[in-house]
């Protein structure tokens, strides 16, 4: 766990009234999200998958008794103002106009200075989404305005109402789109038009991918998916209803929205994230295998890299040849489209999720979890510069 210093001239608006591999938060086909870490090895995905379909991990859970005893712990004292110590990060966005937005198990914050000031937008008490955690954070490739957000239980009572939010002014607030008690897995905003967005649902396997052209207001099956299930589905920008989705048994492309797959050959073992900078921009992906790229919207991909591979991927569409790369205590930095890579500045506590400014592939933020923390790489990239406000 990191040692907590508030930062010089961050400020939070308030509402009205050890070594681990990162993972990304998943949930279970019970429906309880895995907040949990991996394991030190490539071959981590296919374990854990293994492993959740056997038993919950408790750290997440949406069931009564978990969700309970964290209304306790939502309780505990503020270490900063993201909230206690017991507070983490399941998504985080940078978005133009140096827009932060940050989906944490206890409250979604924004910031609209790249850090300076944070507000808590929804989750909060008399907000959207009170009592719920929000996570599957995505923003329409044609829009980033729209984004989608989905949500589960975090403290019981709750007088939030689960299911995927949306908002339409680049998550300064929030709308219920689609209620629903179902287990969703994953959202995932389309490339057709912004009111595009899609959603896997675990419990249906290879049927679960459903689309919504309404901004997720109806929604309705597409094919089935060629797994069954996957981890993540990425839309390629500037591609109208081309797909990628990914999991432990490989890669896959649509071009038609999901109603027919293709498996793509030659990376072998899991993927487990795959990444764009924008329309005719290469596409990353890491896996078990290594780093691939592809040239030409995902029809193929080459292997650029067999000694790295990463929980997850990030690239400004500045600069789509610079890529960053995370593990669960190293940062890393790729200027040459993913064949060599360096370490970035150490920072210690539970790194959780890596973004880049859409605009600018050297402003690199940081997030951390236990408690939820934000860093930015420094100019000079000597280190790390806190943007976590102070409780």
């Amino acid at each position: 766990m990191n040692n907590y210093k508030p930062p010089v001239g961050a400020q939070f608006i308030a509402p009205s009234s050890h070594t681990i591999r990162n993972m990304p938060d998943t949930v279970s086909q019970e429906g309880a999200i895995n907040c949990a870490p991996t394991l030190p090895n490539r071959w981590w995905l296919i374990s854990l998958l293994l492993s959740t379909l056997l038993v919950l991990f408790a750290a997440c859970g949406s069931d009564n008794t978990t969700a309970t005893t964290t209304q306790a712990t939502a309780t505990l004292a503020l270490v900063n103002a993201f909230g206690s110590a017991a507070n983490h990060v399941h998504a985080m966005l940078a978005l133009p106009d140096h827009v932060l937005v940050l989906a944490t198990h206890y409250g979604l914050f924004r910031s609209e200075d790249a850090g300076t000031t944070w507000k808590e937008v929804a989750a909060g008490p008399h907000q959207p989404m009170q009592g719920l955690m929000t996570y599957s954070l995505t923003a329409s490739p044609l829009d980033p305005n729209r984004l989608y957000v989905l949500t589960q239980v975090a403290v019981n009572p709750h007088a939030g109402t689960l299911g995927l939010y949306t908002s339409a002014d680049q998550g300064q607030t929030w709308q219920l789109a689609f209620p629903t008690p179902s287990s969703i897995y994953l959202a995932e905003a389309g490339n057709t038009t912004p009111n595009e967005v899609y959603i896997y649902l675990p419990n249906l396997g290879a049927l679960g991918l459903q689309v919504s052209v309404d901004a997720g207001k109806h929604f309705s099956s597409t094919g089935k998916l060629p797994f069954g299930r996957i981890l993540g589905l990425l839309a390629i920008p500037g591609t109208t209803g081309q797909l990628l989705a990914y999991g432990s048994d490989g890669l896959a492309r649509s071009t038609d929205g999901g109603s027919h797959w293709q498996v793509l050959q030659g990376l072998n073992g899991g993927v487990y994230e795959v990444v764009t900078a924008g329309p005719h921009s290469p596409i990353y992906a890491s896996g078990d295998a290594g780093i691939f790229a592809s040239h030409d919207s995902g029809k193929t991909f080459t292997l650029v890299d067999s000694q790295e591979s990463f929980a997850s991927l990030t690239v400004s569409s500045t600069q789509p040849q610079i890529i960053y790369g995370k593990t669960g205590t190293t940062t890393y930095r790729s200027s040459d489209g993913g064949h060599t890579w360096k370490p970035l500045p150490h920072i210690s506590g539970n790194l959780a999720v890596l973004v880049v400014d859409p605009n600018n592939a050297s402003q690199v933020y940081l997030s951390l979890s236990y408690p939820t923390a934000v860093y930015q790489l420094k100019s000079n990239s000597t280190g790390w510069q806190s943007l976590t406000p102070q409780a």
